[in-house]
């Protein structure tokens, strides 16, 4: 079921965490987002670094458990953009600001979220009608960036990607993050390669606690 670009911002708000795929054995994605899933992780973005991603992306799709958001990532021109919203593409990431592309999603009703690093970055991307900003690579900024910059930009909707662990997830939503994008730290590539899909459930609940502990905290 597709819903639209409010409603699809509003659900990976809900579930807080993004997953972040850069997979080098696209056959094991389907029993990668069932593992996600068990675990209360309900957003998955395919990077197109992963082999064949939009076809992996077309072929996941439609079977995605009931609730489950499927997006693209690395996504650096408007063209790729339309080609992964057509597999079946429910939101748009990008590791950098480019205007076009928001445009494209915004046209097929799709949420945009481009990659900004410093506050003019931020506030030109949310003034282009980004749906949330990722800030990357927030690895060298930390959560205290975040609450920096929601003093003067309150109203900009913020995820951090890069230096976000299963442990430190709760202090960037405490910092304002609306959620949170996370990819080997969650995605455990020993895990995956030796089918150890446990691991994945085990690492996707653990997040959603601590994101789940520091709203409640707020």
């Amino acid at each position: 079921m597709s819903h639209g670009r409010v409603e699809t911002t509003q659900a990976v708000e809900s579930c807080g965490v993004v997953a972040v795929i850069r997979m080098r054995e696209p056959e094991k994605l389907r029993a990668v987002v069932d593992a996600l899933a068990e675990g209360g992780v309900r957003a998955l973005e395919v990077t197109m670094t992963v082999p064949r991603a939009l076809e992996m992306i077309g072929q996941l799709a439609p079977t995605l458990p009931k609730g489950f958001l499927l997006g693209a990532g690395t996504i650096l021109d408007p063209e790729t953009a339309r080609l992964a919203i057509l597999a079946g593409a429910q939101f748009i990431v990008g590791p950098v600001f480019r205007p076009e592309v928001i445009a494209m999603c915004h046209r097929y009703d799709i949420p945009a979220m481009p990659g900004c690093f410093t506050p003019t970055e931020i506030l030109a991307a949310w003034e282009a009608g980004a749906d949330i900003v990722k800030v990357f690579p927030a690895t060298a900024l930390g959560p205290g960036f975040f609450k920096d910059v929601r003093g003067p930009l309150p109203q900009v909707k913020l995820m951090p990607t890069g230096g976000v662990s299963l442990d430190n997830a709760g202090e960037w939503i405490k910092a304002g993050a609306v959620a949170v994008g996370v990819g080997t730290a969650l995605l455990d590539a020993k895990a995956i390669a030796a089918g150890e899909y446990s691991v994945i459930t085990a690492n996707a609940k653990r997040i959603v606690g601590n994101v789940t502990a520091a709203r409640e905290a707020k």
